[in-house]
């Protein structure tokens, strides 16, 4: 009989989960190369869309290595401390399903609706001349082709979708790991799980502060993120309010089988999972 350690058993029955994950990342890539609709600007539109054209505060691949690497490392460190694969396994999987969903979606309404974005009028013209067409009166651009094409992915904001997507999940999994809601009323915990959410929230608010986006699309942006984050983290574990919130549901059923296998009673159901003991989850036992 071949023994397979915890990780490989978990790498084999999320094997399809995985290669979704890459289907994802291929078609958010696809969705970046494809033209979005070009909305009808007229003259008398422009006024709101004349704000200077500025660098970004936070560049694009800032993005994923503040909403991503960093929960990362974090989780690492978590799994340094239990030495729980199944936690770990499960925390990257979530986060990256969070934040490759929200890419598509976002991605996907951006090329869709096609909105200007603040600074459009210096995108379109950087010669500041305006053109205009003589029959329709949409705007005839002699700007670069690149930098008109991103001028019209104004709504949602990728960066505070992003941003909520992973800073998100990173917000549930601390609210779980430090069990913010034990009834002791420790604020200090509460303050440490809002403070990506804080973070999420300022990186949406420079891109207002740069004109390229506009309140509304970063609004939206932040509502696809934290909609997403929260599905996906509740996909995996469990409400951080209940008394077993701190690991995944998969460290659950794996200690039901444990228990079965050792004691020889029958598994418990998955609605009596939190009817296991506190101390059986937390004495001391490892497993990786």
């Amino acid at each position: 009989m071949t023994f397979q350690s915890p990780g490989s058993k978990l790498a084999l029955t999320h094997k399809h989960d995985w290669l979704i994950l890459v289907l994802l990342a291929v078609i958010d890539g696809l969705l970046n190369l494809v033209e979005p609709f070009h909305r009808y600007v007229g003259e008398h539109m422009m006024e709101n869309l004349m704000f200077p054209f500025k660098k970004d505060t936070i560049p694009m691949w800032g993005v994923p290595i503040l909403s991503i690497l960093v929960p990362i490392i974090i989780f690492l460190a978590f799994y340094c401390s239990r030495r729980d694969i199944y936690d770990l396994h499960h925390a990257i999987l979530g986060i990256l399903f969070s934040s490759l969903i929200t890419g598509v979606i976002t991605d996907s309404i951006k090329d869709a609706v096609g909105r200007p974005r603040p600074n459009f009028f210096h995108r379109c013209f950087p010669d500041k001349i305006p053109v205009y067409d003589s029959e329709t009166g949409d705007v005839l651009c002699t700007g670069i082709k690149a930098v008109i094409k991103e001028g019209y992915k104004s709504f949602p904001s990728g960066h505070t979708s992003w941003s909520f997507a992973g800073l998100g999940f990173l917000s549930w999994y601390l609210s779980g790991k430090i069990r913010v809601f034990d009834r002791r009323g420790h604020i200090g915990k509460l303050c440490l799980v809002l403070l990506p959410l804080l973070i999420a929230a300022l990186v949406g608010i420079t891109r207002v502060d740069d004109y390229w986006h506009h309140w509304t699309d970063v609004f939206a942006g932040g509502i696809i993120g934290l909609v997403v984050s929260s599905i996906c983290y509740l996909l995996l574990f469990p409400l951080p309010t209940k008394p077993h919130g701190w690991a995944p549901h998969a460290f659950f059923h794996m200690l039901g089988e444990e228990t079965s296998s050792h004691g020889g009673s029958q598994a418990p159901h998955e609605s009596k999972i939190d009817e296991f003991p506190l101390q059986l989850m937390e004495s001391g036992t490892r497993f990786r």
